[in-house]
Parts: C-alpha cells; structure tokens; sequence
C-alpha cells in the first residue's frame, strides 16, 4: 500500500540583518509555495517528493466564498480533499476520493450511529463541490480513521489519518494525475499566477510522473481556511539506501524557480525547500553542497540571521529526524547541485559567526514581525 496522504506542517524560520531592517520590509504574503522531500527510513521505507501551493486567501486559490465559508463555520468537519491517491480509505481501489473529514461525535456509541451523523453533515456539500469541480463522486462508504502513528512520527496536522477522524468517501473513476493536475490548478489558480511560474510549473512537470499524485484540501482553521493544492511522487523502499541526498533529482527536475508573482516586492520565506529524514537510529547532515545560514536561538528555534542570503537552516542536524528548510534570499533559482548534502559524514561545513550585540537590537525591534511569521509559517497545525 502507498504511503497516506499526509499533510506536514510547514515550520519555517525568520530572520534579519542590521542593515536589511532599516533598508527594506519584509514581505509575507499569503500565497506560498513549498517543496517537500520526505525520507523515511523508520516506518514505511519510502521517500515521498511533493510541490505544494497554499493560501489562506480564496482570491489565490479560487473557491466560491459560500462554499468555504460554510465548511470553515461547520466545527464538525476537519477538511475537505479531492485526490487521486490509491487507496485514499481502506477499501477504495483503482478510483479518484472526495473525502469530507468530520470530527467524530463521542456521543455516537456504535458504528451506525457514527455513519448517520458523518453523512448527514457531508451530504450537505458533496453536490455542490460535485458541481464546481466538474466530477461526479458517488457515496463509497463512511471510515473511521483508527490511528494516528503517522501523524505522530512526522509531527503532521492528522486531518487526513489522525485518530477521531471520520472519513465520509465519495468516488469516481480514476483519472491520469497530469490531466487531473491540469483541470484542477485552471479551476483554482488565477491565470496570473499560472502565468507566473515558479513552483506552479515544478508541480505541472511532476505531475507527469507515473507514480504522481494530486490532492486538493480545504482545512478550516479559525477565520480562514488553508487551501492546498499539492502534487507528489513516491519512491517505494529506496529510503533505507539512501545517504546522499539530492532534492531536486527527486523531484524530478534540475532547477527550481520561485514564483514570479513574489517580484513585486521582497518576500523570502514564501518560497521553501523542505526536506526531512526519519530514522531508527541517529544520524546527522554533512558535506553540504549549498551555503549554512548563520543562527541564533530565539524562543528554542534556529533564526536566520539574514534571510537575504541563500541557504540552508537544519533544525536539528543529527538525531532520529532531521529537518532542513531552504531559503531563496535575494536569489529567484536554485540548482540541484545547490542543494545536495549527505548523512553520517563528519564535515558539516557550516559557516560559523559570533554573537554580535548590534544584532540583538534588531532581533528586539523585529520580534513582533519574527512571532507572526513563526505562526504564519508553522502552518496550521491541530
């Protein structure tokens, strides 16, 4: 069986240089675009590559603003996805899922009265998410979600696996990820930030893969809902081979651009290459290939200290899971070779600097504008 759908939460970090506080603004817009390698050695031995495109804004991902806002207001329901993963519940085979996620009422004792309460609140939106995206999914079956170990390992928002979830299934038949890709992003995506590229192209050309899949998600948080579009790749039992580590390659694509609907203004951590290594036994990051930003701690988390320069920040570098997150700075590419690094070697080539107090003043000055993105950035997670 593939891996789950999973949904990892985006935990990005923020920093500034002296003279880029008093020079410049730092943008954050609501779009982003992210791209994601996950290497897991320890539960299912499988690397999983995705491009993810999200907003909190209904004019960048385009859905009727009713619709969302009926979904975001109804506290019973955890997400709405639209995906041609195999295998979305237990029991669907060689078909496309709309799965409407409801939270499940501990009032209902038995599997029936689970199943009624689950259809009566889903049934009030399958038709007309059937109309705007053009399909025409039929009641599969009611699923309870009886777990939650993956969402534990890879520390994910569990609005898709996460124990307490009720999945009410609705399919249809089974459609080429690149069609489907290509007929969902005209539906969501302005055309100007289709025209724009970025990661929007990098998600087009691996959804050509013939292990690709895609996945649209509305997951209601607060006053606004996170919608994500997102296509992945996976590699079955490379993972525990794996020790050099190039992104890209996996990624199926020698360069990445960022999106040029950010050139209107400077806005560095719109733009993310995440990659996480799940292990059984401890490892660490070596012979980076790309620059280290210099950090400091602020609140137990690595800041950039200028987040105009390119690079990694690895959070931790050694342990059982290991995260690194890439930043584009001032630079709109980066190349494969840019980003590869390796496991278990003894160099780690980070550029060291020293505490410098004109530093702290700025930290201070920027604190408020370092919390938001911290929030922004660490996603919505549950």
């Amino acid at each position: 069986m593939q891996q789950k759908i999973i949904f990892f939460a985006i935990i990005a970090l923020v920093g500034i240089s002296v003279n880029y506080a008093y020079s410049q603004e730092i943008g954050l817009a609501t779009f982003q675009e992210t791209a994601q390698v996950i290497i897991d050695k320890r539960i299912t031995q499988i690397v999983t590559s995705s491009i993810t495109l999200q907003s909190t804004s209904i004019q960048e991902i385009k859905i009727p603003t009713e619709l969302e806002q009926r979904i975001r207001e109804n506290e019973n329901i955890s997400a709405v996805i639209i995906t041609n993963q195999d295998k979305c519940v237990l029991g669907v085979n060689g078909e496309s899922c709309i799965l409407i996620n409801v939270k499940r009422n501990p009032e209902d004792t038995n599997f029936l009265k689970i199943q009624n309460s689950t259809l009566k609140i889903s049934e009030q939106f399958i038709d007309e998410i059937n109309d705007i995206f053009d399909t025409k999914a039929k009641l599969h079956s009611t699923f309870i979600q009886p777990s939650d170990e993956t969402n534990t390992a890879l520390q994910t928002s569990g609005v898709v696996s996460g124990k307490g979830t009720v999945s009410a299934a609705y399919t249809m038949p089974m459609e080429d990820t690149d069609s489907m890709y290509e007929k969902i992003s005209a539906i969501l995506i302005p055309k100007t930030i289709r025209d724009s590229g970025g990661f929007y192209d990098a998600a087009k050309n691996l959804s050509t893969d013939e292990n690709a899949k895609m996945t649209f998600s509305i997951i209601p948080s607060g006053s606004k809902s996170l919608l994500q579009l997102r296509v992945s790749t996976t590699y079955s039992e490379i993972a525990p081979s794996i020790d050099k580590i190039n992104p890209l390659e996996l990624l199926k694509t020698n360069e990445l651009k960022r999106s040029e609907y950010f050139s209107t203004g400077f806005y560095p951590l719109n733009s993310i290459v995440q990659v996480a290594i799940l292990s059984s036994e401890n490892t660490n990051i070596s012979d980076v290939r790309g620059n280290i930003i210099p950090t400091q701690i602020i609140d137990n988390e690595k800041i950039p200290i200028d987040i105009t320069k390119k690079g990694w920040v690895f959070d931790p570098e050694e342990g059982q899971m290991i995260q690194g997150k890439y930043i584009f700075g001032k630079e709109t590419t980066v190349s494969s070779n840019e980003l590869k690094f390796s496991l278990g070697g003894d160099s780690m080539l980070e550029e060291k600097q020293e505490f410098d107090e004109s530093i702290l003043v700025v930290i201070i000055i920027t604190i408020v504008a370092i919390a938001a993105a911290l929030f922004y950035l660490k996603g919505y997670k549950k």
